[in-house]
């Protein structure tokens, strides 16, 4: 059975929350604030596009796409679907409607790169290795459904190697050192976050590179789902990834 010793942590707020502390990795987390009807105002205003989110959530469910339109007025995407309005504070309502009482977050809108026109981001994989070491193990990309503003696999989103999604975006020659900056950021980001939470074993970072090559990190899961990398043509790096959830617990033992 799976250790026991391995720590969850669902709100999102809270892992921002410490990973805010630390200078070197709060440069990289987009403006995050609780929704509410002042804060989604004043950042529409100073962002014209933002993401809201619940706190406590999986597999980019209930993420929505909040933008400002040309005319003055407001729009929203929540899966396919979009609905647009003359001002704020009706769409405000349908959007609380939409969420109820659940606690939702607004994030800062990072515009992705893009993929034959399709948005997408990384996932970075950093685990613990057999002899305690935080190590990042995998990257990946996820390249958005057409339709869709998540990137996720379970909404539809398709998993891709990093070289082929940044091939029109960074030369071939820079991106080992792109990758190893990708790294080094995920390793920071584990031992922040294990001083105060240290049961974590593993965490899955999704991280948004922006048109000039800013990394942005989106979201810290502590359940990240190791199977995604299966899809890479590269099989030693879900082997690596495999090998060191055996060593933790991650996986029952056959």
């Amino acid at each position: 059975m799976p250790s026991l010793a391995i720590q969850r942590v669902v709100s999102k707020w809270s892992k921002t929350s410490v990973l805010l502390e630390d200078g070197s990795i709060a440069a990289h987390i987009p403006l995050t604030r609780k929704l509410s009807h002042e804060s989604l105002l004043a950042m529409l205003k100073q962002y014209n596009m933002v993401y809201v989110k619940p706190d406590r959530g999986t597999f980019g469910i209930g993420v929505i796409r909040v933008e400002t339109s040309g005319d003055g007025g407001y729009r929203y995407q929540e899966g396919t679907r979009v609905r647009t309005f003359a001002s704020y504070d009706p769409m405000y309502h349908s959007l609380k409607q939409l969420i109820g009482n659940r606690t939702y977050l607004v994030q800062r809108g990072i515009h992705l790169l893009r993929h034959r026109k399709r948005r997408f981001d990384l996932r970075v994989m950093v685990q613990k290795s057999p002899s305690g070491a935080w190590e990042s193990t995998g990257i990946i990309g996820r390249l958005a459904h057409p339709g869709k503003i998540v990137t996720n696999y379970h909404s539809g989103g398709t998993p891709m190697a990093f070289g082929e999604l940044m091939a029109t975006h960074l030369p071939t020659a820079e991106q080992p050192a792109y990758t190893t900056r990708l790294e080094r950021l995920g390793e920071r980001v584990a031992r922040r976050l294990q001083r105060i939470y240290p049961g974590l074993k593993e965490i899955g970072i999704d991280v948004a590179i922006d048109t000039q090559l800013q990394p942005w990190i989106l979201e810290v899961n502590t359940k990240p789902d190791p199977y995604i990398f299966r899809k890479l043509k590269d099989r030693s790096v879900f082997r690596k990834v495999y090998r060191y959830g055996m060593a933790y617990g991650r996986f029952r033992r056959k």
